[in-house]
């Protein structure tokens, strides 16, 4: 494994700052799960979740905003041009990169759950202002899900928001996973890129237990039976 200095610089900078003028888009960089190009499944939709999210945010400048998504340049240009400050981890790569898919037990290890944490969330307390999570969270076993849930709240500052998805039928075997990019305050592009066997799935009250650090918990519930939730810090 790479020291985490190298890694960090070939990496490259994680932060992308306000831009004096809109920058061309580029394509969206592919998830870690990707189906083969053009047998993505693309619906534009609207997003009660993400229109909560930016309600807090509107007429304010120079927040500092997370997306667990990775590097999507429809993102990037969305943020900086409402003048904030925007951070981008691709939250699953490193997933993959640090735990074995084989082995549930591997992400219980305690020296492994913090080098994950060193590589996906290692920013200083009260750094951020909002965090668009997506639905990372259910890839995660219990032990990681706990300790990721923990650091996320550690780097939010008080009263800001966090944006997750969950898929509603917490029966599934498989469930799809996409690539989420903003279109406007409440309208995504979502592209659905393959199935994967989630960790765990999760209801209202469960979902209710696992924030039950958090402020509050609010649920909207789309056609594609994802479970949008806003959790205010």
């Amino acid at each position: 494994m790479l020291p985490d200095k190298l890694k960090s610089m070939l990496r490259g900078p994680r932060a992308v700052q306000p831009p004096a003028t809109q920058a061309p888009l580029s394509a969206p960089v592919r998830s870690l799960f990707s189906k083969p190009s053009g047998q993505e499944s693309i619906s534009t939709r609207t997003s009660r979740g993400l229109e909560e999210f930016f309600s807090y945010i509107r007429g304010q400048a120079g927040l500092t905003i997370l997306d667990l998504g990775g590097v999507s340049q429809q993102n990037v240009n969305f943020i900086t041009n409402l003048g904030h400050r925007l951070y981008s981890e691709d939250f699953l790569q490193i997933l993959k990169e640090t735990f074995s898919s084989e082995d549930a037990a591997d992400q219980s290890n305690p020296g492994r759950i913090e080098y994950f944490l060193r590589n996906a969330l290692d920013y200083p307390e009260g750094h951020f202002d909002g965090v668009l999570i997506w639905d990372s969270l259910e890839y995660l076993e219990p032990a990681l899900l706990g300790a990721t849930i923990e650091r996320l709240r550690q780097i939010v500052r008080p009263h800001s928001y966090l944006l997750a998805f969950f898929h509603s039928d917490d029966k599934l075997e498989a469930v799809p996973f996409y690539n989420f990019r903003i279109q406007d305050l409440k309208t995504l592009l979502v592209a659905q890129q393959g199935q994967r066997r989630p960790a765990q799935l999760f209801n209202n009250r469960s979902l209710e237990k696992l924030f039950t650090r958090f402020e509050s918990v609010k649920f909207f519930l789309t056609r594609e039976r994802l479970r949008e939730v806003i959790i205010k810090v």
